[in-house]
């Protein structure tokens, strides 16, 4: 595994790298299920089902596990009442990972340019980030939305590489899951991934990223001296 990188950019994912949005996500899932007659997830389930953006967490919920695909029909209905219930709860029981400030801390001290790069919906990671006091942190926020591919497609980095005017060979991505490593690969960047996130289970050490820390605060000791 790589152990020094010198980056001149980083860019970092938000649920599950930054983040613990599960108690709200699950909360929200649970009133949806039961206003739809449906029986209640519960966290544990959510916290296994989430990393694809709230589109596929609802299929999930729907379905009750981590592959498969509800009724079109169900889903229409479905999604604008968890969208409703999301947009209440986001941010009320969300926090930062310890470490996290920390670690953000190390990276502007640094003068690294930083961007969010996440698949929620620019409706919900917006409000997340001003209501966790990181938001200022980022100088580009790329949601799920805001370009036609999401992760782990390679476009949202690249769009963050040319937007800083830095090349893809100086560019690192800090994530927690598979769909992380394959869009940090296919755009050609370095990715650092943290043991604590959501990979649906699986430990994301087998997804081979070029190193894997326990908090962001070790990934200032991965970097070369400034």
């Amino acid at each position: 595994m790589k152990s020094v990188f010198t980056p001149k950019m980083a860019l970092l994912d938000l649920d599950g790298t930054l983040v613990d949005s599960v108690p709200d996500l699950a909360r929200s899932v649970d009133l949806m299920m039961a206003e739809l007659g449906g029986p209640p997830r519960g966290e544990a389930a959510v916290r296994n089902w989430v990393g694809n953006g709230v589109e596929r967490l609802v299929q999930r919920a729907l379905v009750g596990c981590l592959d498969g695909e509800p009724d079109a029909a169900d889903y229409a209905r479905a999604y604008p009442i968890f969208a409703q219930l999301y947009a209440t709860h986001n941010g009320k029981n969300s926090r930062l990972y310890p470490g996290v400030q920390e670690g953000l801390d190390a990276l502007a001290a640094r003068g690294l340019k930083i961007g969010c790069v996440t698949n929620k919906a620019a409706c919900f990671t917006e409000p997340l980030i001003s209501s966790l006091g990181v938001a200022e942190r980022f100088a580009i926020v790329i949601s799920g939305d805001t370009l036609p591919e999401k992760k782990p497609s390679p476009l949202p980095l690249l769009h963050a590489a040319e937007y800083f005017g830095v090349a893809p060979a100086d560019a690192l991505m800090v994530g927690d899951s598979v769909s992380d490593v394959k869009a940090a690969r296919a755009a050609g960047f370095s990715i650092v991934c943290v043991s604590y996130g959501y990979n649906h289970g699986v430990d994301i050490r087998e997804a081979e990223p070029d190193a894997v820390i326990d908090s962001l605060m070790e990934l200032d000791g991965l970097l070369a001296p400034p």
